[in-house]
């Protein structure tokens, strides 16, 4: 019989060792949004405002991964690793677009220089700007208003018992006829400001005209509607978003005519939504109407009372 070696040493399996264990930023993530494919580089998703941040990720998301996999001797880099997410595509992709163009126009591209190059001169002007103001990320980052509204609401249909929900909850058919034509009522209300200008005729609220009145000076018009509205699968619930460069009082003329001319006002206006960069700030409240739903080929025109519980997210992202 061979002789057993105990010898620690030689017990001990001889495996690779590793000495690179330090995580590997994420260059691109692959994103399926309810069926649809994006590939967004990581940049990208750092720049998307916070609370759009959490409505895609509510649970966290990593951006880094291992950079050898032990169990395989090595990982390929080029690997997809696909993130669903229930948020709509058709949304997503206009917040791509909007922050896109916006970099481009401020940054410039390749082939054409962006107003950041006409204006970055104030960033060392100490005749415009005190010391502490010359700091001010306004001058060198792009700064986009976001607004979200997340509506959901309730029908509550006429009294003459043909809308109704059975011992388990489930309306029946005529029910959820009537939410969907509620639904499709609030779909064409595309205005931003009419349910919160209600609102505060209603309740004479002060502070909430003070925020319509502070974001129409700053880049929103009164009479603007969302950018993207959409109902959300199988829930009574629209989500609308709003995306608007902010007005910081810096005006650029055409083929550089003049130098860059800076409205201070309008600057200390545009500083002041600054306390919602990284910040979102949240407001909620119900709104109660009687509508006439109109008629369709084969249902009549009805009147029936709609609840909405509306939340707004307000949010300055800097690009």
């Amino acid at each position: 019989m061979a002789a057993v070696n105990n010898s620690p040493i030689t017990q001990v399996s001889q495996q690779p060792t590793h000495t690179n264990l330090q995580p590997q930023l994420l260059t691109r993530l692959f994103l399926d949004l309810r069926g649809r494919r994006f590939e967004v580089d990581r940049e990208t998703i750092m720049n998307l405002p916070e609370s759009v941040l959490l409505c895609l990720f509510p649970n966290g998301l990593v951006l880094s991964r291992q950079s050898v996999a032990l169990s395989e001797g090595g990982g390929d880099e080029e690997d997809e690793e696909v993130y669903g997410v229930d948020f709509d595509p058709d949304c997503f992709q206009y917040v791509l677009d909007f922050f896109r163009n916006a970099s481009e126009t401020f940054y410039g591209t390749a082939t054409s220089p962006g107003l950041f190059s006409a204006q970055q001169h104030l960033l060392e002007s100490p005749t415009d700007f005190s010391p502490a103001t010359s700091q001010n990320p306004l001058l060198s980052k792009q700064a986009i208003i976001v607004l979200r509204e997340e509506l959901e609401y309730f029908s509550i249909p006429p009294k003459d018992g043909e809308a109704a929900t059975d011992q388990n909850g489930i309306a029946n058919e005529r029910l959820l006829d009537i939410k969907r034509r509620s639904g499709g009522y609030l779909m064409e209300k595309r205005n931003i400001f009419t349910a919160l200008q209600r609102n505060v005729n209603k309740e004479n609220n002060v502070a909430e005209q003070h925020l319509i009145d502070m974001l129409c000076m700053s880049g929103f018009d009164r009479e603007d509607e969302w950018g993207f509205r959409a109902l959300e699968p199988s829930r009574c619930c629209i989500s609308s978003i709003a995306l608007v460069l902010l007005k910081t009082g810096i005006s650029h003329h055409p083929n550089g005519e003049k130098p860059v001319e800076v409205d201070y006002a309008q600057m200390a206006t545009a500083q002041k939504l600054l306390l919602f960069w990284r910040k979102p700030a949240r407001k909620c409240w119900w709104d109660g109407l009687d509508v006439e739903l109109p008629a369709t080929a084969d249902k009549p025109a009805m009147t029936v009372k709609l609840w909405a519980r509306r939340v707004w997210t307000l949010e300055l992202s800097l690009v």
